[in-house]
């Protein structure tokens, strides 16, 4: 896991786009219209200035040179000790290679670092048993988001 620099921005781009559109179909159900307006917020420009936001970390997992897996963290808040993972999308390609497991373990042990104790996240439901299945918890009801309905999770980290 590296941290994303601005030179990947085209690139991560490319990721959450393809990883949005082909294999979050159980969230947006192919529709033209919900997909672009999931990806509005992942164009390089968006990118960039999510990324130049002082609070955000965003990092990558690569293989062979290429982004196999986008993160970020955000809200990270020493005083209650919670963290949020933001993003944590995996490359359609890479896909069932543990790309997106060996990120978001990265991702918690960054938070872990830093001492947060409660890491936070809202699923899609295409990746809920993927969250289920590393240890988060439902942290409340399902809750309509911007594009989705998204699926509030916690999990409490390790020191």
């Amino acid at each position: 896991m590296r941290r994303a620099t601005l030179f990947d921005l085209f690139d991560m781009s490319r990721v959450l786009t393809r990883s949005i559109s082909q294999l979050c179909t159980a969230d947006h159900g192919g529709d033209a219209e919900a997909i672009a307006r999931w990806c509005a917020n992942k164009t390089p420009q968006a990118l960039r200035a999510q990324m130049m936001d002082e609070g955000a970390e965003f990092w990558l997992l690569t293989r062979a040179g290429q982004i196999a897996a986008v993160g970020a963290l955000a809200e990270i808040d020493q005083t209650a000790g919670t963290g949020r993972v933001t993003l944590n999308y995996v490359d359609p390609a890479c896909r069932g290679q543990g790309a997106s497991a060996a990120l978001l373990a990265g991702l918690e042990a960054r938070l872990s670092e830093q001492g947060i104790e409660r890491g936070l996240l809202t699923s899609t439901a295409t990746a809920r048993d993927f969250y289920l299945s590393r240890g988060w918890r439902p942290d409340g009801p399902p809750r309509r988001g911007r594009w989705i309905l998204g699926h509030p999770m916690a999990k409490t980290l390790a020191p």
